[in-house]
């Protein structure tokens, strides 16, 4: 009778350890569709490089992750208040967040750029924006490119709560060009609404973009930021990263 309850008090525990670990992390995604990286598909599923990329490194970890969704502007607050562990949603790895929360190692980097109407004459200058409405998204690094270069230009910036609605405003002329991420223009570029724009100009700032992409987390979750680096590492050593990525790009977006 002693070893039967045995028996039963193990599998209890075991039952209890599979069942606890079968979401053991969560990952912080924006709500807002952001092709290529991640949007939904017409079931509801969560779809993308970034996706793919991200259930890579939870694999090369041992873990089955599970994605929150959340409003950017609000994707660090989530993190700190522990809705979930690590943000995985194209955040740029930059010193002002940096006093807030901690990165992990990079797993891309893509250049910024501003688009425009064809023959606009927009080049991506402060004097070519002068008098200017530019578009772009609340919270994100490239409204600090904004505010920094096009500021003192005489150029007015207006904010949106996400990307697809600064491009909608400029295909309907009430914006005159947007600022964004080279690699999630490229969808609205080559869609039939996107014709009417052209990338006028890359922008450069390390200060203000950063080295590249990280995943976010919180400061003190030391362990946890060790064991993503390994993963990050591992799935580029063992050719996962890449052959994700060549279904996406026909280019290396880790960068230099």
């Amino acid at each position: 009778m002693k070893k039967f309850t045995k028996l039963i008090i193990a599998a209890s525990i075991a039952m209890f350890m599979f069942s606890t670990n079968v979401y053991a992390l969560k990952l912080g995604v924006a709500a807002e569709p952001y092709p290529p990286f991640a949007e939904k598909d017409a079931s509801g599923t969560w779809k993308g490089w970034e996706i793919e990329i991200a259930d890579a490194i939870c694999a090369a970890m041992g873990e089955q992750c599970e994605w929150v969704e959340v409003a950017w502007d609000g994707i660090i607050p989530a993190l700190m208040a522990k809705k979930f562990d690590v943000i995985m949603s194209s955040m740029s790895i930059t010193e002002e967040r940096m006093k807030t929360i901690a990165f992990t190692d990079k797993y891309y980097n893509t250049p910024a750029v501003i688009v425009a109407p064809k023959g606009s004459g927009i080049d991506g200058s402060p004097a070519s924006v002068r008098g200017k409405i530019i578009g772009v998204q609340v919270s994100t690094i490239h409204e600090n490119y904004v505010s920094k270069h096009f500021g003192d230009s005489a150029a007015s910036i207006k904010t949106y709560q996400t990307f697809d609605e600064h491009n909608q405003d400029l295909v309907a002329g009430r914006i005159d060009a947007v600022v964004g991420d080279s690699l999630a223009m490229n969808p609205f570029l080559d869609s039939a609404s996107g014709a009417c724009c052209e990338i006028a100009g890359e922008l450069n700032d390390v200060a203000v973009f950063g080295p590249g992409v990280g995943g976010g987390l919180r400061k003190e979750d030391t362990e946890l930021k060790a064991r993503f680096n390994a993963a990050i590492a591992k799935i580029r050593a063992d050719g996962t990263f890449q052959k994700i990525s060549e279904n996406y790009f026909s280019f290396d977006i880790y960068g230099g």
